[in-house]
């Protein structure tokens, strides 16, 4: 018995002194579990607030000052955009600009004396935490005025919910769950890439052919980029069929899109392929980017929700560009233009992660 101890004992010290010389490891048991109280006590937040908002004033009066300086006060919204014709506020709902815009008419005055509706929400519908937060302005009150308001039988504004008038999850969770499934896949194929060919002995056979570390990085991406737009086929086909989704969008944008944040994801796990040291440590790294990924990206919480420092964060993964991204196309019938921003970065991440990868692949062979 007592040698059984002695030996458990061995062994539990060996694995001990093993756990800490493994910083990647060591530094993985303390990070993951902050980052996640961090993440779920301060960046996650269901209270939406701070929604960028479009005014369309067409009325010009000082009534339609108050009320704008209403709306801004309850902290539900944030303007930031002002238009002189509706047409231009729903075109930058559609291109990502705005999450909702006012309209308040001509007769503005008029109708508040008769005790009519003031004006009109138009939102983008397709998120429905931000459309019930809107909507919650719907019977706002206004005393702020010199005359007396006549008291509206009806609502104050009424809310017009574009791209998904029934206020279906399904519809803004499908395309979302398309980033968050291709984000684990993809980070985790390449991951191990680089990794694997070291445990497995085939990292001298590499170093002795001419092939160059650039042209390595590329050819390791290239077979997962079919598997990453089998899957989008996969759920958007189902989730277009069997939860009604629309696809509103060209399918040439979508894939064009797709294919952006397929290598985005790919050269990523490639950068964690040459840091990490086995294939465990890869996984373990993945994980690290994944939580993050999900959380902050918009999937389960309003990016307008997150304190500024999240949102920062949030900026910096492709998770989050793809997001917006593909529930535009998707969702609200924009293009790649539209949303040049999110493109211009999933583009820029790719090429600056291929780099990378490839010059950390070509410091490891000195």
């Amino acid at each position: 018995m007592i040698r059984s101890i002695a030996r458990m004992k061995a062994i539990m010290i060996k694995e001990i002194r093993q756990l800490s010389r493994d910083r990647i490891t060591f530094g993985m048991v303390v990070m993951i579990p902050l980052i996640q109280l961090l993440l779920f006590g301060f960046a996650i937040n269901t209270d939406v607030r701070d929604i960028p908002v479009a005014v369309v004033d067409q009325s010009q009066s000082a009534a339609g000052r108050v009320i704008t300086e209403s709306v801004r006060v309850t902290q539900v919204v944030e303007i930031t955009h002002r238009f002189a014709t509706a047409q231009q506020a729903e075109q930058a709902i559609q291109q990502g600009e705005v999450r909702a815009a006012l309209i308040l008419p001509k007769d503005l005055t008029q109708r508040m004396v008769q005790g009519d509706v003031l004006g009109q929400w138009i939102v983008d519908g397709s998120d429905t935490m931000i459309s019930s937060a809107i909507m919650s302005l719907q019977n706002m009150p206004l005393t702020d005025f010199d005359f007396e308001i006549k008291p509206s039988t009806h609502k104050t504004f009424e809310v017009a919910l574009f791209y998904n008038p029934s206020q279906r999850s399904a519809v803004n969770i499908v395309p979302g769950l398309l980033g968050v499934i291709l984000t684990m896949t993809m980070i985790l194929f390449t991951s191990a890439a680089i990794v694997r060919e070291r445990e497995r002995g085939n990292l001298e056979l590499l170093i002795t052919t001419p092939i160059h570390s650039f042209e390595l990085m590329v050819a390791k991406i290239i077979p997962y980029i079919f598997v990453g737009l089998i899957q989008v086929a996969i759920i958007l086909g189902l989730g277009h069929f069997i939860f009604g989704v629309p696809i509103n969008g060209a399918l040439s944008q979508i894939l064009l899109g797709t294919l952006l944040f397929i290598a985005a994801s790919l050269t990523l796990g490639l950068v964690i392929s040459t840091v990490a040291s086995t294939q465990l440590q890869a996984m373990q790294m993945t994980v690290f980017i994944l939580l993050p990924s999900i959380l902050l990206s918009g999937f389960m919480f309003p990016y307008e929700g997150m304190p500024i420092v999240a949102q920062w964060i949030a900026e910096a993964l492709p998770a989050t560009h793809f997001m917006r991204l593909i529930r535009g196309i998707v969702l609200r019938g924009a293009d790649l233009i539209d949303l040049w921003r999110d493109t211009a970065w999933l583009a820029a991440f790719t090429v600056l992660g291929l780099l990378v990868a490839s010059k950390r692949f070509k410091k490891s062979l000195d």
